[in-house]
């Protein structure tokens, strides 16, 4: 396979072509590479790995406040060659990734205006004017960054890589669209290239030229007013004249942040045109990213010459095996990356890095799973993400478990959620729970709809109750008609909607994704939303937001938020917006107002049996509740 051919980078010999693209993870108070950061890296490089890019390393806190590592300091040093001789002893090489800062995009501080190539707007806090860098602030930036470059080779890192992508500091100064300087470092692209070229340089200065070094930067940046591919082309001759020795190539910026960081909705391979383009041009290694985590998609990119290396991001965190587990042709037992971008939530939350589908990530060391010495005969009642996650651990573990599913496959509320074809990573999650559930010794019993009476007469010590939840079905007249369905029942194709002008009743996720679901089959949708916007009660990342947003401006789905239905009809509905009344017509109605948990079971169990209740049987929320509370009731269960 072409995956699994040694690349060159520079001087740099590099083991396969899979690339760890990189990522922020949690960091130490002083800004150093702590021992689970280490540990989450070294696990990935024992995976298999070709090369590590780790997250981004600022030189500074001088001009802005960093919520990712800092590499400052001489004492910064033995920590970055911990996590590089780890990695070595797997033969995995490790990149460092360096950058000014993040400019308008600075988020944690709130209040204090950024630093950036020019006056303009704050990103995060809107009317909040930018500063712009003095000519004697870039040229202390610059041997800042040059300064921590020469701590990282110190520090035996193979390689480091420049940040200059992303709408961060560097691209700030790169673009049109934020630079408005009418000095050296502004204008046209030669002067806007001014600093990022006076870094290579400085980092060249101090690291030899000879230094593999990596520019990560965006050809194109997918936004009215931002930078067009032909701009981004000139931008790969005029690095590599400078020589830069590797180009990683993203798409995109904060303002279409689902270009930069994939979501659940986008195609696989949905930046590769990119990398092909800017290979066009250029006689220095591409490494491409943007969902090329299916091996089979990997290998093609690679064969068809349209890049030299494939960079993984989100599908490292999910399974660190990825590499080893795609060379020994062991390709169902990868862990699928979702890309519900919780693990960036997380990290923009301030939480220690964590992922839906792997509970172990970033807890490597700490969530240990155990042979148990006194096996417990252990029913678990559901057979969801969380239902299935805790019976594989507990039978990990040793312990005897049997699954009861009242519905004829597995998968619970996740098989509605992943019916749409822009939600396939779902459904592959769903198949690969599934097979892992098969080839357990877990005894599964589908179409079994659990009793109190059966429970208690079967002899469990324990039961995990996973039953999930059920739709909330409001009280507005008519909402029994034939022409009302639920949104479960519509995205699991049990109902069809006969009329080309469907309502769907609630904009949170579900609603919105199932309105573009019923808008892609050539329905004119409209959502009703009682709040004050649609997605109001999603409590998920903001690149997902953006994109689904999108998608349903796209679809021409039509919004009214703010607005209560007050009774249903054969021929539309009735509505109420700030005491005005109105009327929609339509021939289908689709709720989607919310669920309730499935807890009925449970309260009739409590009090008579050892039981634990999990996922949205316990309170409806996210997969990665399900899925980290059935990890813990079989891990921990004794």
């Amino acid at each position: 396979m072409k995956l699994f051919e040694k690349g060159r980078i520079g001087n740099l010999e590099i083991k396969n072509r899979v690339v760890m693209a990189p990522m922020a993870v949690t960091i130490d108070p002083d800004g150093s590479l702590s021992e689970r950061t280490v540990r989450y890296y070294e696990e990935r490089a024992k995976g298999g790995v070709g090369m590590i890019i780790t997250g981004y390393s600022s030189e500074s806190e001088k001009y802005e406040r960093s919520s990712c590592h800092k590499l400052d300091d001489f004492k910064k040093i033995s920590r970055v060659n911990d996590l590089v001789q780890r990695a070595h002893a797997y033969g995995t090489k490790v990149c460092i990734q360096l950058g000014p800062g993040l400019g308008r995009i600075v988020y944690i501080d709130p209040n204090t205006p950024p630093y950036s190539a020019s006056d303009v707007e704050s990103y995060w806090t809107k009317g909040m004017k930018c500063i712009p860098l003095t000519k004697d602030d870039i040229k202390e930036i610059v041997r800042l960054i040059a300064f921590s470059a020469s701590l990282a080779k110190r520090a035996g890192a193979d390689a480091v890589e420049l940040r200059t992508y992303g709408g961060y500091l560097a691209d700030q100064f790169m673009s049109s669209l934020w630079n408005k300087r009418t000095d050296e470092y502004g204008g046209d692209l030669k002067g806007r290239m001014r600093f990022t070229l006076e870094m290579v340089e400085a980092i060249q200065n101090v690291c030899g030229k000879d230094f593999p070094l990596i520019i990560k930067y965006n050809p194109y940046h997918a936004i009215p007013g931002g930078r067009e591919l032909p701009e981004g082309l000139e931008i790969a001759k005029m690095l590599e004249a400078a020589g830069v020795h590797a180009l990683h190539l993203d798409k995109g910026c904060y303002d279409c942040w689902y270009n930069a960081i994939t979501t659940v909705y986008q195609p696989d391979a949905h930046q590769i045109e990119l990398a092909a383009a800017v290979k066009q041009v250029v006689n220095i290694p591409v490494i491409a990213q943007g969902k090329l985590q299916n091996p089979t998609v990997a290998e093609q990119v690679l064969a068809e010459g349209k890049t030299d290396f494939v960079g993984l991001g989100h599908q490292m965190i999910a399974d660190p095996h990825w590499t080893n587990k795609v060379k020994a042709g062991k390709i169902q037992q990868i862990i699928p990356c979702i890309g519900c971008n919780q693990c960036l939530k997380y990290h923009f939350d301030g939480k220690f890095g964590n992922c839906s589908v792997n509970p172990m990530t970033c807890y490597e060391d700490i969530y240990k799973i155990v042979p148990t010495d006194c096996s417990k005969n252990l029913l678990v009642v559901g057979g969801g993400p969380g239902g299935m996650e805790a019976a594989l651990i507990a039978s990990e573990r040793g312990h005897k478990v049997t699954l009861w599913e009242k519905e004829d496959q597995l998968g619970g509320l996740l098989l509605a959620a992943g019916a749409p074809d822009f939600k396939e990573p779902i459904k592959n999650y769903v198949k690969y729970l599934t097979r892992r559930i098969e080839s357990s010794d877990v005894d599964v019993r589908l179409m079994e709809e659990a009793t109190a009476e059966e429970i208690l007469a079967g002899g469990f010590d324990q039961v995990i109750i996973a039953t999930g939840a059920r739709s909330l079905v409001p009280p507005v007249a008519g909402i029994d008609g034939e022409n009302v369905y639920s949104s479960t029942d519509i995205l699991l194709g049990n109902a069809r909607v006969d009329s080309d002008h469907v309502v769907v009743v609630g904009g949170g996720l579900v609603g919105c994704e199932t309105a573009v679901f019923l808008a892609q089959q050539g329905k004119d949708v409209t959502i009703v939303e009682m709040l004050a916007d649609i997605l109001a009660t999603a409590d998920h990342c903001d690149n997902n937001d953006q994109c689904l947003r999108k998608m349903i401006s796209d679809s021409n789905v039509k919004i009214h938020a703010g607005t209560k239905v007050t009774a249903i009809h054969n021929d539309g509905i009735d509505i109420e917006k700030g005491g005005n009344k109105s009327s929609i017509p339509c021939g289908g109605v689709v709720l989607a107002c919310g669920y309730k948990p499935n807890n009925e079971l449970a309260k009739q169990l409590e009090d008579v049996i050892d039981i634990k209740i999990i996922g949205d049987s316990a309170s409806p929320r996210k997969i990665i509740d399900a899925v980290q509370e059935g990890f813990h009731a079989g891990r921990l269960l004794d």
